[in-house]
């Protein structure tokens, strides 16, 4: 049986496609950024894996392919996993997306691809949109060595906590948010990182796609103002940049844990050294907690 898909209005014959699980990129929000390789390759497959079926039965019908959709997301992937293998067992190809953009990337596909290779099944991965890249290649900052968080914690306090951790990490920080939650967070980041370059991507690809590009203190004081923006937001933050740009609570963090091991002149030196800061900016911070100790006391 030939396998056919719709592009530019013509029909077009999809390549035989071999067995094993085939990881297809989709588009992140303009139906047009595929590519004909992923086409192909949904045409020919035995079967889709989809995270929501709605959303993959637009992509599917606007190109014109007819195969059959499975739902497997993180809710089912404990009852799907052995119907797949056993699919996969019987010698199909098997196409998994995900709503958009890259599988795998903030969704349960790693832990079928797992089951795949532990069960021997072939894997093909066909690249493709990313809004991961997409906001960091728009977001003016450097580029050549990054870090891909996916979502913060929901918790303030928490949120915090996995920041400092990230503060020291010498490359670009990349992360997913909720639209409800990035006044908050933009104010944590602001917190914690001071006046680091960032920006922020909403509704990549998309008509109304928005670059908003400032210091974290500009881009919090900005949001707080206007509201929480609406679509999907990527937020993309600078690598550590120079000693004035660490956060006040990054420098108390690293202070306040080098103070239970060393005198308060090697607690300053060490954070110093540790975080590449002046020794005076340090040194002047340690003075402001060691006020607030006293008076707390």
């Amino acid at each position: 049986m030939t396998s056919k898909f719709t592009l530019l209005g013509l029909a077009a014959e999809a390549e035989r496609l071999s067995p094993g699980l085939h990881i297809v990129a989709t588009p992140i929000g303009n139906l047009g950024d595929i590519t004909l390789r992923a086409l192909s390759t949904l045409a020919a497959a035995d079967a889709i894996l989809a995270e929501d079926k709605r959303v993959t039965r637009v992509l599917l019908a606007h190109y014109g392919i007819t195969t059959p959709s499975l739902s497997y997301h993180e809710h089912n992937a404990e009852e799907m996993l052995p119907k797949i293998l056993s699919r996969l067992a019987a010698g199909e190809a098997l196409a998994l997306v995900s709503d958009a953009g890259t599988p795998l990337v903030s969704d349960p596909g790693y832990r079928l691809v797992e089951a795949a290779i532990g069960a021997g099944h072939a894997i093909t991965a066909l690249p493709g949109a990313s809004s991961v890249l997409a906001a960091l290649v728009l977001a003016g900052l450097p580029s050549d060595r990054f870090f891909f968080e996916g979502f913060l914690p929901a918790k303030s306090g928490e949120r915090r906590r996995r920041v400092r951790e990230l503060a020291t990490i010498p490359a670009t920080l990349v992360f997913f948010e909720a639209p409800h939650r990035v006044v908050e967070t933009l104010a944590d980041l602001a917190a914690v990182l001071g006046t680091r370059e960032a920006a922020l991507a909403r509704e990549l690809t998309k008509k109304f796609e928005t670059i908003r590009r400032g210091t974290l203190p500009v881009l919090a004081a900005q949001f707080a103002a206007e509201g929480a923006p609406k679509g999907e937001i990527v937020l993309v933050v600078g690598p550590p940049g120079a000693a004035e740009e660490a956060g006040d609570d990054l420098i108390d963090s690293a202070l306040e844990t080098a103070l239970r091991t060393h005198s308060a002149r090697d607690a300053v030196e060490i954070v110093a050294a540790e975080l590449g800061l002046k020794r005076k900016l340090v040194y002047a911070r340690s003075l402001q907690l060691s006020g607030k100790a006293d008076r707390d006391a």
